[in-house]
């Protein structure tokens, strides 16, 4: 056996079942030992970038590492950005690179570069390996790094001349993960600071569907009777209809979820990885926090730790059902509820549809008509997102992903096909706008090839239109924010792929009823938005 068989079988012990690249010289030896393998499927993608998005997407539905692969020098650093989008996002990746063998190392040389360095800042660990023997521990901690909490991307390279090297080692067995919960003494400790509250409100974050806690949260809600607002990452933990529902929190502008915050004696703050928003633009008033999270609480001035529950967030609600948290029962005054459905418009007069134009909230209402518990919603990066954020609420966690760490453009269709291989039952609505789109435009082909079922709305607008409405806002004026676009209709047909326009919600209602169930290919409908 050669590493790179060895590689291969560590990678099948470790459960992969895609791997997600483009071949170059120094990963010729990985090929042909992915050749060989049973139980893993190579998917040849298009751009690197979109290799390591589609790992990060597949990693985030799926709970198990993604994995990429890339060749050295540009190969490996066309990675770096998705790798980067995972670690800040949550997501469990493993990015596997070639390099040049070690005998060239230490001089210039073709495509060398340092790619474990450059990575580093990106990963939770980024390592290469220098001798063959080392090959099974080092896949087996890449992969226990990059699950356990907080999840994200690791790199692991291997030199082109450690590659073809013959070794005798076998895989390490895969084990699982110890649970961690708090002892009793924390838990009665959070028990009587709930006593004590008059008026906690509860902010949910990524962590809570991250690990599978929505229910016992949702349970704790139901108990304790407090508000509750969710970050971007974290809808639907709570139904859209339920009462105790203030929606979402976190938006630069009119986040009227801020009052309630402000006026609230404890925040109650479960899963939220605070690169999802900072404290100090939603806890000016430093109300104190019960931090309940898989880490320790990063200390800030606007969160003021007063006591915390570090552990697995399921099990921790396990350990509080038996708890006697009191009700609250109270609300924030000045009738914020309905200012901020008002705001947010999460409901909408399905009747007036032939009378609305083709603005981005007036269409995630038809989308959000034809979606249910089986269906997965995509967005890209834009000011799209930021109007799903505000205006998009699903009725089921997990339903809706956003990337809000490092907010990548162009994750939203490599994406899709990570989401899809992840979870081939559910339907999947792709949103991304013309900009997002044409970053990644090749992998429609990639996702034909797999023979994947899913639809692409592109929101075309010929402009980037958040920094546009930022540079009109303080400069009043925008430059080189607008540009020409493609027909995406008849880009799509090129691809092989079905491509319609939708000129008003009325066609865009009538496609989507027949199209997000079908399973019939990929559909890519371009809507021309008025806003």
């Amino acid at each position: 056996m050669k590493t790179s068989d060895l590689l291969v079988q560590c990678l099948e012990t470790e459960g992969v079942r895609y791997v997600f690249g483009i071949f170059g010289k120094e990963v010729l030896d990985i090929a042909d030992s992915l050749s060989k393998s049973t139980s893993i499927q190579y998917v040849p993608v298009r751009h690197e970038q979109g290799a390591a998005f589609m790992a990060d997407v597949y990693g985030r539905v799926s709970g198990k590492p993604g994995v990429c692969l890339a060749t050295l020098g540009p190969g490996a650093t066309n990675l770096l950005t998705g790798v980067a989008s995972a670690t800040l996002d949550g997501s469990p990746v493993v990015a596997i690179t070639g390099q040049a063998g070690m005998e060239r190392q230490h001089k210039q040389s073709h495509q060398f570069i340092d790619v474990v360095k450059i990575f580093e800042p990106a990963t939770k660990w980024s390592v290469q390996i220098k001798q063959s023997e080392t090959v099974p521990e080092i896949i087996h901690n890449a992969f226990r790094k990059a699950a356990s909490e907080k999840p994200g991307a690791v790199l692991v390279e291997l030199p082109e001349n450690l590659a073809s090297e013959a070794i005798s080692r076998i895989a390490m067995p895969k084990r699982a993960a110890p649970i961690v919960v708090p002892s009793m003494e924390e838990i009665e400790e959070i028990e009587l600071i709930l006593k004590q509250s008059q008026k906690p409100f509860i902010l949910i974050g990524n962590g809570v569907i991250r690990q599978g806690a929505s229910e016992g949260v949702l349970s704790f809600v139901e108990q304790l009777q407090a508000p509750v607002a969710n970050s971007f990452m974290s809808k639907g933990v709570l139904p859209k209809n339920h009462p105790l529902n203030y929606f979402t929190f976190g938006f630069k502008d009119n986040d009227l979820v801020s009052e309630g915050i402000a006026a609230a004696d404890l925040l109650i703050v479960i899963g939220l990885d605070l690169i999802e928003s900072l404290p100090k633009n939603w806890n000016k008033n430093k109300v104190p926090v019960v931090h309940i999270h898989s880490q320790e609480a990063e200390y800030d001035e606007y969160y003021p730790v007063r006591s915390q529950l570090i552990g697995d967030v399921k099990h921790i609600f396990k350990l509080l059902e038996n708890k006697d948290i009191l009700s609250k029962e109270w609300l924030p005054s000045n009738s914020l509820k309905e200012r901020i459905l008002q705001e947010s418009q999460v409901y909408w007069n399905e009747e007036t549809i032939s009378k609305q134009s083709l603005m981005t909230r007036n269409i995630l209402h038809i989308i959000e008509k034809h979606t249910d518990e089986n269906t997965i919603v995509l967005s890209d990066v834009g000011e799209h997102k930021m109007k799903i954020a505000r205006h998009f609420q699903p009725d089921w966690p997990g339903q809706l992903i956003i990337s809000n760490g490092l907010a990548s453009m162009g994750i939203a269709l490599p994406g899709s096909i990570g989401a899809k291989l992840a979870a081939p039952n559910k339907n999947l609505i792709c949103i991304t706008g013309d900009g997002g789109l044409l970053m990644n435009i090749g992998e429609i082909e990639t996702a034909k090839r797999l023979g994947l079922a899913f639809v692409i709305i592109c929101l075309n607008d010929s402009m980037l239109k958040i920094e546009k409405q930022m540079m009109e806002k303080q400069f009043g004026h925008s430059y080189g924010v607008n540009f020409s676009n493609p027909d995406f209709v008849q880009l799509a047909g090129s691809f092989g792929i079905k491509g319609v326009r939708a000129n008003n919600l009325i066609e865009l209602d009538n496609l989507l009823a027949h199209e997000v169930s079908s399973q019939d290919g990929i559909i890519l409908i371009d809507v021309p938005i008025s806003e």
